[in-house]
């Protein structure tokens, strides 16, 4: 049976030493841009340039680089309470960044290895792999001494700073920051027995119920809290526990998804998770059904059609297969994902008609997103030297260099000479 899970949901990139990954998906990812775009903007940083990434790793973590690069983790979004909360965590970040925390440390950390010699491994470093931009932060190792706890205290007073920035930009984007307690409390819920047995000048965060205690003294003093209407604050929450649903639905095992979203829940969340569960597991009727019920439910939801356009192709039925992803597709704005997968199945279909519009789909996301799979599939759909200079796009950006320049000297062959192909495929060779 043929199984597209991983390439559809998924395009996984190695992120720093403990080979975590990066998920790509057009809902989730629109989704989290519009819970964060109001705190982002609060934060000076134009919509257009905000760039989500999820990270594929249980830590309750998330972080931001450059200002605009906004890492968070699928352990967080899947245990976070509601979407005020993630927004208050991203606001903390964002906090960080203005304040200059990261520049800031960099140097710091600098001044006391001058002063002391005694830091064997300090650092924050950046890393780029596969195409596409993630990142690594550095950790404290081996440090001991004074260095040491200059270091702690002053990592300490970044976060009360970043905190107290965090109601700042809520405040300022019009959102309620108690959401920021929200966040704490279910952190203390998580650790709290642990951090009674620490020492708080030994750790890099202030404790928990500080963090509680100062937050909400700055939250008394604000002359107004904004709130949010009941109906509002209902349908965010609704659409939160839509992306829930669906990471946990791929991410969790079919038992675990069973247990979270029993048959006896008939919620939106629930028939998705486990519809997508079922596709997993190779459920494929009961997957549709519960597919089409929410589609019934939602006709205008293009994600529902998406899924039921993965569904279908799972089932070998390339025509209802396409006809799901135009449909999604007509619902839907800038969603390279959709128009990668409908590109595969038409490029298997190779009806009539079909190698064209698959070549126009994979060109329009590789000049909005470019993924290996879309180099893939247009060396599929195309031939001669266009084909050779797919491939080798496609081994480049898999770190394959020995077949990258493989297939650029066979798309120089066939190419003439300054067209797109040659030159690119030259580009290609000088690397």
């Amino acid at each position: 049976m043929k199984r597209i899970l991983t390439i559809l949901f998924s395009v996984f990139v190695a992120f720093g030493a403990n080979a975590a990954t990066l998920i790509n998906d057009t809902e989730i990812e629109k989704q989290i841009t519009e819970i964060i775009k109001p705190v982002a903007i609060a934060a000076d940083i134009p919509e257009s340039r905000l760039k989500i990434y999820i990270v594929n790793d249980n830590d309750f973590n998330a972080f931001v680089r450059g200002g605009e690069d906004i890492f968070v983790y699928t352990g967080l979004l899947k245990q976070i309470k509601n979407p005020n909360a993630l927004r208050a965590v991203i606001a903390h970040e964002l906090g960080h960044t203005i304040g200059g925390h990261m520049v800031q440390m960099s140097q710091r950390m600098h001044d006391e290895m001058v002063r002391t010699l005694i830091i064997q491994a300090l650092g924050v470093g950046l890393m780029v792999a596969g195409g596409n931009p993630t990142a690594g932060v550095g950790v404290m190792a081996g440090a001991s001494g004074i260095a040491q706890q200059s270091m702690l205290s002053f990592s300490r007073d970044e976060e009360r700073m970043a905190d107290d920035m965090a109601v700042d930009l809520m405040v300022k984007a019009n959102k309620d920051p108690n959401g920021l307690i929200t966040v704490f409390e279910q952190m203390r819920e998580m650790h709290g027995a642990i951090e009674s047995k620490l020492n708080p000048n030994r750790i890099n965060h202030p404790l928990t119920n500080e963090r509680i205690n100062n937050t909400k003294t700055k939250i008394s003093k604000l002359k107004k809290v904004p709130t949010a209407s009941a109906d509002k604050t209902a349908n965010e929450n609704a659409n939160y526990e839509i992306l829930r649903a669906k990471l946990i639905g791929y991410l969790d095992n079919d038992k675990s998804v069973i247990t979270k979203y029993p048959y006896s829940n008939k919620s939106d969340a629930a028939i998705y998770a486990r519809a997508i569960a079922n596709m997993r597991g190779g459920d494929l009727k009961t997957a549709k059904t519960g597919t089409q019920t929410l589609i019934k439910r939602h006709p205008n939801n293009p994600y529902f059609y998406e899924l039921l356009g993965d569904i279908e192709y799972q089932f070998g039925a390339y025509d209802d297969s396409v006809n799901a992803y135009e449909k999604s597709l007509q619902l839907s704005k800038n969603a390279p994902q959709i128009e990668t997968a409908l590109a595969l199945v038409l490029s298997e279909r190779n009806k009539p008609g079909d190698k064209q519009r698959a070549t126009e789909l994979s060109k329009r996301v590789i000049l909005t997103e470019p993924s290996p799979l879309a180099y893939w599939i247009l060396a599929r759909v195309t031939v001669d030297g266009e084909s050779d200079w797919a491939m080798a796009e496609f081994y480049n950006m898999n770190g394959d260099k020995a077949n990258a320049h493989k297939y650029a000297k066979k798309a120089q062959q066939k190419s003439k000479k300054n067209s797109p192909e040659y030159i690119k495929s030259g580009d290609i060779l000088k690397k």
